[in-house]
């Protein structure tokens, strides 16, 4: 997992390479096209790219109308506006109006932790996973976020895809064996009979080198990437609460409403066991950059490692 790319570098890449051979798909972004390294495409195909200016609004509705007249609208802008001042259209113009727009939302999570509360993203996994006839996808690296761009550019319905801004490791470069990426399912990156992790988007990354620290003292982790959010790979988490002692969920989201409350309820509807949700608590966050907001909430691979066996240890005395 030694290369380092962006996942918003990997998308904009594949999707100047959809948009050459399919002149219906028209890019938008509000003002965004270097935080979305639109920069390119523009120059590329500059007759298939509409600049909206800083409307987050306007550009979800203008999208939705280039999609009822045939057009394959792609949105471009940061993940925290667009999931915030843009979500009724999200709902209303997209959702409920059954369109055809799939929203890539960059910087999203924690990215642009220096600037501050206004500019995280800890709240769309919950507000959009509660929206009718929309897809949610958080990739994990680039070759996943390529691999979840082909798929989803197949189908017809919205989308919204969430990816960080920086430099990631390569989790699946390494890994041509796995599958990266399959709508509605969770992909088995690590095999293990004691705990399962359920992880999602760069914390994948992190809850690898966790199962590595675990496997030191031990204890055999179970690593499940949930990158499909909406549709969700209910059976896999079933198997795991029935396969293993106890599961921990890792998530750059808010700790209410996310995927550590999705799979608490899957096992409490099915198969209770204990569970445990790593994700970022309900208050506004310190200042730093994501991987130091990492370190400080404990989603990085120690604090990860740590939780976990403390969770293991817990289930023993009870």
């Amino acid at each position: 997992m030694s290369e380092l790319r962006s996942c918003r570098e990997a998308y904009t890449e594949t999707l100047r390479e959809l948009a050459t051979q399919d002149p219906d798909i028209i890019v938008l972004s509000s003002d965004a096209r270097g935080s979305c390294t639109l920069n390119g495409f523009v120059d590329h195909l500059p007759e298939q790219y509409v600049e909206i200016g800083i409307a987050e609004q306007n550009l979800i509705g203008v999208s939705a109308g280039l999609a009822a007249v045939g057009k394959k609208p792609y949105v471009c802008a940061p993940a925290c506006f667009l999931s915030a001042r843009s979500l009724e259209q999200i709902k209303v113009d997209v959702a409920y109006s059954h369109q055809n727009v799939k929203i890539l939302g960059v910087s999203g999570g924690i990215s642009y932790g220096a600037l501050g509360a206004s500019h995280h993203t800890l709240h769309d996994i919950a507000a959009l996973r509660a929206i009718p006839d929309i897809m949610v996808i958080i990739p994990s690296d680039a070759v996943q976020t390529q691999a979840v761009l082909r798929q989803v550019s197949a189908l017809d319905g919205a989308a919204y895809i969430r990816i960080g801004r920086d430099k990631i490791p390569a989790v699946y470069a390494s890994r041509p064996e796995v599958e990266p990426f399959t709508l509605g399912k969770a992909t088995l990156l690590r095999d293990g009979r004691d705990v399962t992790l359920v992880a999602c988007g760069e914390l994948v990354h992190h809850a690898l080198m966790a199962c590595d620290l675990l496997a030191e003292q031990g204890i055999e982790a179970r690593l499940l990437d949930m990158a499909s959010l909406k549709p969700f790979d209910t059976d896999a988490i079933i198997q795991a609460a029935e396969e293993t002692r106890a599961i921990v969920t890792i998530e750059e989201h808010s700790i209410n409403g996310g995927l550590g409350a999705t799979v608490s309820q899957i096992v409490t509807a099915h198969h209770p066991i204990r569970v445990r949700t790593l994700a970022l608590p309900d208050e506004f966050l310190v200042t730093g950059t994501s991987l130091e907001l990492f370190a400080h909430y404990r989603l990085d691979a120690k604090g990860i490692a740590a939780s976990t066996a403390d969770l293991l240890a817990s289930t023993e005395t009870h």
